[in-house]
């Protein structure tokens, strides 16, 4: 006879019943989600068919390669609907936010949970504008880098060293409770260093820019807004009243708008592991821009780009999309791990590269994208499999058009998101429980316990995995070396 499982406490609830055991379980569930932990209680003694390695007393772990499925942290920033293509930033649709925000005023949204009123605004964009100058020293970092180094390796250092200039806003030297312990001295010293780094990000990513052009670095302007000084910190030469064209600035800010946030991406989540250490916000921004530059992350609209150059031209998208069904090339700009329609924020740049176009002149590219595009999603291959374009799609011919080299596309994402990662950070570092450091669990498969073997007494493997020996890596030093080395032998 089988075993008589216990009624449910709740409706709002998950019976389970180890099969091994027979023991069951009842797990609430909340928000619809279970806390994995409640799975600890699944633990067994440890039988025939065991290995020690999977610590079955312990109770049953969770695993989800890739996090395909795993919630981390509970969040009121920003919701995503994949399934319905819906983006909100703090409840407000991002069509909405596109049409009648700025991105300054919406950074303040994502940081603070509401839209700010004149007087907060007008606070918020002074402090933020106020700390675009950096150290000098900082230029010098940034000028030791080679004139070709890639503008996100720069990004990256950059952020880094920005922490070593702020020491105060270190928890490692001005103590651990620094911005978790929700003072009204906290609050300031956690909003000082978001307004540097808001500040900051855009005097650097200019730099950035600047270095491999062998031009110096310009000192922030006044009088212009966040997207504006960013322009004039890119361009600016020894023009009298120099200031952005409008439509260029308004474009940019509704791109800057729309890559300000999206969840817990990779980049989020590279920025709260860090951060759950209790390392300072500049070293965790750092940690983020690294995770961004990553291919799979932020580079895909440099990818598009490389794409629609091979293309060629529109006559030639019939024959590629045939290339991608034989999973010859890659189809780049499509499909994205949460959207399971079209990305909103897709059809909005889709408007703003027309606006774009209409003062730079139309991109060479743009029929073999709208090409690609009108194909792509008519095509019952593509549409079965959810593929449709994403907003890397458009913003990498948006780049393109506005005289932007390809590797700096990934900067241009770097800096809005800063936002959305100050965002997250500073909602872990107010959360309720205190800030636990985030430490997942793995799955050991490997040797169980073996003993130790003389080095004399070890043999090579016979047709042994390449993956478990070193590679021998060709050097570039002169044969003269190498020479004077084996003499010495």
């Amino acid at each position: 006879m089988g075993r008589s499982v216990p009624p449910p406490t709740s409706q709002n609830s998950l019976t389970v019943t180890d099969n091994r055991t027979g023991k069951t379980i009842q797990v609430p569930i909340e928000n619809n989600s279970i806390p994995a932990t409640a799975f600890k209680k699944l633990n067994k003694k440890r039988g025939d068919g065991d290995s020690a390695q999977d610590e079955v007393e312990a109770g049953v772990r969770v695993y989800d390669p890739g996090f395909m499925n795993t919630a981390v942290i509970q969040s009121n920033i920003t919701f995503i609907d994949g399934e319905a293509g819906i983006l909100r930033y703090r409840g407000y649709p991002i069509e909405q936010l596109a049409e009648q925000s700025t991105f300054l005023e919406s950074a303040f949204l994502l940081l603070y949970g509401e839209l700010p009123t004149q007087q907060q605004f007008k606070l918020f964009e002074q402090e933020v504008l106020h700390h675009t100058y950096v150290h000098r020293d900082v230029e010098q970092i940034v000028g030791a880098f080679r004139y070709d180094a890639h503008p996100m390796s720069i990004l990256t250092a950059s952020f880094a060293a920005l922490g070593a200039f702020a020491p105060e806003a270190n928890p490692a030297l001005a103590g651990q409770k620094l911005y978790s312990s929700g003072t009204t001295e906290a609050l300031a010293v956690m909003d000082k260093q978001i307004f540097r780094i808001l500040g900051k990000a855009i005097t650097v990513g200019a730099m950035a820019y600047r270095i491999r052009q062998g031009r110096a670095f310009n000192a922030p302007p006044s009088g212009l807004n966040y997207t504006e000084t960013y322009l004039y910190l890119l361009d600016h030469l020894n023009e009298p009243n120099y200031k952005p064209n409008p439509v260029i600035a308004k474009a940019l800010d509704i791109l800057f708008l729309l890559h300000a946030d999206h969840e817990l991406n990779c980049s989020a989540a590279a920025m709260l592991q860090v951060g759950s250490s209790l390392a300072d916000p500049y070293s965790a921004v750092a940690a983020a821009t690294a995770a961004l530059y990553g291919p799979l992350h932020g580079g895909a609209n440099e990818a598009v780009i490389r794409m629609l150059t091979a293309i060629g031209s529109p006559e030639n998208v019939p024959a590629y999309l045939e290339k991608v069904k034989k999973k010859e090339v890659v189809l780049s700009g499509f499909g994205h791990r949460i959207y399971r329609t079209s990305d909103p924020r897709s059809k909005i740049i889709r408007k703003t590269a027309e606006e774009v176009f209409a003062v730079t002149g139309r991109n060479p590219l743009l029929d073999t994208a709208m090409a690609l595009h009108d194909a792509a999603i008519s095509d019952e291959y593509f549409v079965s499999r959810r593929l449709y374009p994403n907003v890397d799609y458009w913003s990498g011919l948006i780049y393109q058009a506005l005289g932007f080299p390809p590797d700096y596309f990934t900067v241009l994402f770097a800096i809005p998101r800063v936002v959305g990662w100050l965002a997250h950070w500073r909602q872990l570092m107010l959360q309720k429980n205190g800030v636990k450091i985030w430490r997942p669990r793995q799955l050991y498969v490997g040797e169980g316990e073996r003993d130790y073997v003389e080095i004399e007494k070890r043999e090579e493997k016979p047709n042994a995995d390449p993956t478990t020996v070193p590679s021998k890596v060709p050097h570039l030093h002169s044969k003269r070396v190498f020479l004077a080395r084996d003499s010495k032998m």
